[in-house]
């Protein structure tokens, strides 16, 4: 065969193969055997290996392959990927539906319908098409910053490696495993005597995040897709599970257009019933407003949009028995008592802990030690004691009363008046020490990877380390003598440790596990003062003033940076080399009360940083173009609706030189 008949010959295999692929994955309908594809593929692959020269990213060869990864990438999205807030009930969505049409006027409100989606119990993906080609694929990490794990999502069939278009796409979906898939790992699991997974979702969470792609393809997982944000003049959710459909992509067949709530509800009892019958895991369905316009409009709250809501299934309920109850010390102080239960199953997950919240709670559904009680799970997640079966008690149950002294330090207990909690106000507790490290190095904060909870507990046990500082600086040496630290492990480790040296000025203050401040209220206080000199000289009228930060929150704040001990730390944090990246505002800002409109892909940089530069300088964004936009900012393969309409409107299609001009 000459080298261009084996072109050729390539190239027709891989259109007929991939025919067959949409076919068996997507439409789930076959025109030849697996055998006969399995042929098919035999002889690409063989063609490929004799001329390598005409192997590409796309090619159904290299779904698996190359070597395994040290470790994952991050990655930046477009946009930012969002969770949702969820409800259990009618009265829940009602009261959703009630909260989001006060932001809209009479005429918006009459245009309110829904698109309705299964809620699969899996893994968040993003896939980036480039030029028709799959590029990249991410999980969605904190929303921002996810993981590439492009090798291990080529692995999944029912995601295309090219499509019929030029364009650039950002399309996003769920990645999930099967019943039958999930029950075969289990099986294997039985014969290695190994632990069974708990569930579906942390069986697909882990094999997207195998380094090696050949374990992630023996786990054979499925992916539906959901969204598309690459503007293609799409008016309503409904039509861009339409586009993802004609593109190729694997679209849930279930998924429904509702025109009001009342059918809205109606699907949700029919999802239900079609719960056990599915081959894969759901756990409710998501309602979003279908209209994109709408949408947009109803904005974003943290981490969730306005528009669109989880409707939960009721909870999956099961009957065992409380064995003890213990408690728990967090790191603020807070008591929480824990039933230790007889291991139960609910909805394909083992039991064995249910939080009671606290002493109240547990007066309220009258628990006692040894009873008999109906657990299930919030949402399919938080193990709760949902109810209380007296009629089953024998006399020999045992009244749970809350220690008078913290089970760790056995320092006081106090319950400030108006509080359900009772606390340990011992700032040496050993208990909260660890729970304050835990916190630490947590995801949200100094991010350590590599630092457990079994390491930082051995360190504490060793005198190596009294507070968070001296992680910074541990070195070889100290680590080294300690038996089942291998000197490659140890130097892993400090080098983890060192590289978290430099922090984002939010990221710091939620570390310092101040009561009452997440995540979130993290960020508002690093915009608003913008440096942590700023932040601990505040007076509570000024934090106050913060958005979202009301009295209790701005006294804790406050006392926090009030006392010695604190203050002591952050100096002892400065001197072992940790630095704050402070997030500044600048007085100057130019583009103030000017709208800017994104359309297309910016070489530069990506979008949401775009929208970080304009809001830093002090103008805003607009998803749509109006009457009020100032600016729409034309980057390569523009939304042609936008630059339309923003002819029709006279307002100024500027190029991404010019907008660079304007940042400077």
């Amino acid at each position: 065969m000459t080298t261009k008949e084996a072109k050729k010959r390539i190239e027709k295999l891989k259109k007929v193969i991939n025919h067959h692929r949409y076919l068996y994955h997507v439409l789930d309908r076959q025109e030849i055997s697996e055998a006969a594809l399995d042929s098919l593929k035999k002889e690409l692959f063989d063609l490929e290996q004799r001329f390598p020269e005409f192997i590409t990213s796309d090619s159904p060869t290299q779904r698996i392959g190359g070597k395994p990864l040290e470790k994952f990438e991050k990655i930046r999205h477009p946009q930012a990927m969002f969770s949702f807030n969820d409800a259990f009930s009618e009265d829940d969505m009602k009261d959703w539906l009630e909260r989001i049409s006060k932001l809209l006027t009479v005429e918006e409100k009459s245009e309110i319908d829904f698109f309705c989606e299964l809620k699969i119990d899996g893994l968040a993906i993003e896939l980036i098409y480039g030029q028709g080609i799959f590029k990249t694929g991410s999980t969605r990490g904190d929303g921002i910053i996810g993981e590439d794990v492009t090798q291990n999502l080529k692995t999944i069939e029912a995601i295309p490696l090219k499509l019929e278009t030029p364009s650039r796409l950002v399309v996003r979906g769920e990645a999930f495993i099967p019943k039958k898939e999930f029950e075969k790992i289990n099986q294997e699991q039985v014969k290695k005597r190994l632990a069974l997974y708990a569930n579906p979702r942390n069986v697909a969470a882990g094999s997207i995040r195998q380094l090696d792609p050949k374990v992630t393809a023996s786990r054979r997982l499925d992916s539906f897709a959901y969204d598309l944000t690459t503007d293609l003049g799409q008016k309503t959710h409904q039509e861009k599970h339409q586009i993802l459909k004609a593109l190729g992509f694997k679209t849930n067949p279930y998924n429904k257009y509702c025109k009001n709530l009342k059918e809205v509800f109606e699907f949700h009892k029919v999802s239900q019933k079609l719960r056990e019958k599915l081959s894969y895991e759901i756990d409710g369905i998501v309602v979003i407003i279908n209209s994109n316009k709408i949408f947009e409009k109803l904005g974003v709250v943290g981490k969730t949009p306005r528009g669109a809501i989880a409707y939960k299934f009721p909870l999956k309920q099961a009957t065992t028995i409380i064995k003890d109850i213990i408690i728990q010390v967090g790191r603020t102080g807070a008591l929480t008592p824990v039933a230790i239960l007889k291991p139960a199953k609910v909805g394909g997950v083992t039991i064995s802990r249910a939080t009671l919240h606290n002493e109240e709670e547990i007066k309220r559904i009258g628990v006692k030690i040894g009873d008999t009680v109906i657990v299930g799970r919030a949402g399919d997640v938080i193990p709760d004691i949902v109810k209380v079966l007296p009629g089953l008690r024998t006399g020999k149950e045992k009244v749970f009363r809350m220690p008078k002294k913290c089970p760790s330090c056995l320092a006081k207990l106090s319950k400030p008046e108006g509080e359900v909690v009772w606390r340990c106000q011992n700032p040496k507790c050993s208990a909260q020490l660890r729970e304050y490290f835990r916190h630490f190095i947590s995801k949200g904060a100094f991010d350590i990877s590599g630092l457990g909870p079994k390491i930082v507990d051995r360190m504490i046990d060793e005198r190596l380390i009294s507070d968070p500082a001296d992680l910074f600086a541990l070195e070889k040496g100290d680590l080294l003598p300690l038996e089942r630290f291998a000197e490659k492990s140890v130097k892993n480790l400090i080098e983890a440790i060192q590289s978290r040296k430099k922090i984002q000025l939010s990221k710091f203050i939620y570390a310092l596990g101040i009561r009452n401040v997440g995540e979130e209220t993290s960020r508002d206080l690093a915009d608003n003062f913008g440096s942590l000199e700023k932040l601990k000289k505040a007076n509570l009228g000024e934090l106050q003033k913060v958005m979202n930060i009301g009295p209790v929150v701005a006294k804790n704040i406050h006392n926090w940076f009030s006392q010695k001990k604190n203050l002591e730390f952050l100096e002892k944090l400065k001197k072992t080399g940790v630095e704050i990246i402070e997030e500044k505002k600048v007085r100057h800002q130019p583009l103030k009360g000017r709208t800017f409109v994104l359309t297309g892909v910016l070489e530069t940089m990506t979008r949401e940083e775009a929208k970080e530069k304009i809001r830093f300088l002090g103008g805003e964004i607009s998803e749509s173009v109006s009457k009020r936009t100032d600016f729409v900012v034309a980057g390569k393969e523009p939304g042609l609706k936008k630059l339309s309409k923003a002819k029709e409107l006279s307002i100024r299609i500027i190029k991404e030189k010019e907008f660079l001009n304007l940042l400077k």
